[in-house]
């Protein structure tokens, strides 16, 4: 089981970054998968997840309305687009899987709850 997170970047405050997390080694399709991330001195956070139906649970008010998270089960790939982002956006963001069949909205802001995880990008919002 593998899961590569991508897409990150140094950007200035308002843009936009699109990170992809592509799966290997397992079905994609049956979990669901969640993005979260950590700042320096900091736990990481849950910031979105998204069920193996495509439904989508937010964790984080901060992000709503300008983070969405989607799947593409043929690409084996799940996407976090992140718009009008802002300094305290600056992460580490990290994707995870959750076991088979669980749903987000149970515990998925649990960093426990996630069976793997991939080795992270890096978001840097600067000007």
């Amino acid at each position: 089981v593998q899961l590569q997170a991508s897409g990150g970047g140094l950007v200035q405050p308002g843009g936009s970054l699109r990170l992809s997390c592509v799966a290997s080694g397992f079905t994609l399709d049956d979990y669901a998968v969640g993005w979260f991330r950590q700042a320096p001195g900091r736990e990481r956070e849950g910031v979105l997840c998204v069920d193996n139906g495509g439904g989508s649970t937010y964790y984080g008010h901060s992000v709503k309305d300008r983070f969405t998270i989607s799947r593409d089960n043929d690409a084996k790939t799940v996407y976090l687009s992140m718009t009008s982002l802002k300094p305290e956006d600056t992460a580490v963001y990290y994707c995870g899987r959750r076991k088979i069949f669980d749903y987000c909205a149970r515990y998925g802001a649990v960093k426990e709850e996630y069976e793997y995880w991939g080795q992270g990008t890096q978001v840097t919002v600067s000007s």
